[in-house]
């Protein structure tokens, strides 16, 4: 760095993340002969920089803190300060700027500013999207027949049409996840390695190792909708994580229901048993609750209560076959249902309307004629134009 310019263009890129590594490495070499300058930022200025870049997470944060501060004990510096007032406070804002940027420097190099921000999923976009541990993604095609391939290009999968089938028997040593995410109006399948069936729903988030490994739990995270065929293995029990609530099996079939817009999440049993626990807990059969077959446990998300009742199971895994039930349901929670399966938008005017609970069943039906049957039953009066129905 031959300039003053020079030097605080470069810092600001340093600071924005904008560096390629041999400028990274310039920057560190320069702090490390401590030559400041008039045209040093201070701290006014490491600050405004800052605020131009993306927001973290909390523990990010408290990672690049703990490295600021191990940072500015490795990397004291003595400045000898002179006894004009105008420039004390100059130099201690420089001094903060070298300890504040080599902190983040040293973040950088340790990794903590590379997680990529992770664009929000769009529900409504018409395409399945498989994200790999490392970021990547794929688009899937339903009408497809491809290979699955991870990060280093090793086949781990096999699509065909609306199921990807994992492999068991590739070389992974340790648990790799992929991430499935299902947009409105479809629905996928998965079988995983280990041959557990998974039907996944419209709206639906699935997070699942690549390949169990043996000795650890078989675990998967679940936003929205999904029903799962396990497949039995008495040394590895299966785990649904959804959210606050842990589901665990050994070998059985049950559907869990965890969308983000509902008060509780509902597990039906059709065969077997599962245990409902929270998350902080281990799972205790004689202290939590295991349901039977004909059971739907419901886990209030406020309160972290679990209540049971018997149901009809018919009505709760409809779904997989293109039905669609509603029981004692209020308007207002089957317009997201609906807007959910058909990928539609439902703008409702009726403010009296939202609240009314409602009981219908329908098999693999079309929106209109969904709309229709209110109509006809219950007098609702609608539009239908393009993807968007207006309730009058």
């Amino acid at each position: 760095m031959n300039s003053n310019s020079e030097i605080k263009t470069l810092l600001q890129k340093f600071v924005l993340n904008q560096c390629t590594p041999e400028e990274t490495n310039e920057v560190i070499a320069y702090y490390k002969k401590n030559q400041l300058t008039d045209d040093f930022p201070t701290v006014e200025d490491i600050q405004n920089l800052l605020g131009e870049m993306p927001k973290m997470n909390q523990q990010t944060a408290d990672d690049i803190f703990l490295n600021i501060l191990s940072a500015s004990k490795e990397n004291e510096t003595t400045i000898e300060l002179h006894p004009k007032k105008s420039n004390f406070r100059k130099y201690i804002s420089i001094a903060a700027s070298v300890v504040v940027l080599l902190g983040i420097g040293l973040a950088y190099q340790k990794g903590a500013f590379n997680t990529k921000t992770e664009p929000k999923f769009d529900v409504k976009s018409t395409d399945i999207v498989l994200q790999l541990e490392n970021g990547n993604v794929q688009i899937i095609s339903e009408n497809n027949k491809v290979e699955v391939r991870d990060a280093d290009g090793n086949v781990v999968a096999n699509q065909n049409g609306s199921t990807i089938v994992y492999d068991n028997n590739s070389d992974l040593e340790k648990v790799t996840y992929n991430t499935i995410k299902i947009p409105y109006g479809k629905r996928f399948q998965l079988q995983l390695s280990d041959g557990t069936l998974v039907h996944l729903n419209s709206g639906t988030t699935l997070k699942y190792p690549v390949k169990f490994i043996a000795g650890e739990n078989r675990q998967v995270f679940l936003d929205g909708e999904a029903f799962f065929d396990v497949a039995k293995d008495k040394k590895h029990p299966f785990i649904v994580n959804a959210d606050n609530l842990n589901v665990r099996v050994l070998g059985t079939h049950f559907n869990v229901s965890n969308y983000p817009e509902d008060a509780v999440t509902d597990v039906v049993l059709v065969e077997g048993s599962v245990g409902m626990y929270n998350i902080n807990e281990e799972f205790d059969a004689d202290k939590n609750t295991v349901l039977k077959p004909g059971y739907k446990g419901s886990f209030n998300k406020e309160n972290n209560m679990i209540f049971t009742k018997p149901v009809i199971t018919d009505i709760y895994t409809s779904w997989i076959n293109g039905g669609l039930t509603f029981r004692n349901m209020t308007f207002k929670n089957i317009i997201t249902k609906l807007e959910r399966r058909y990928n539609v938008t439902i703008v409702n005017k009726n403010e009296k309307l939202a609240n009314e609970k409602f009981n219908a069943s329908f098999s693999d039906e079309s929106i209109e004629k969904v709309m229709s049957y209110f109509n006809d039953i219950h007098g609702i009066n609608y539009t239908i134009k393009n993807n968007q129905i207006l309730i009058k």
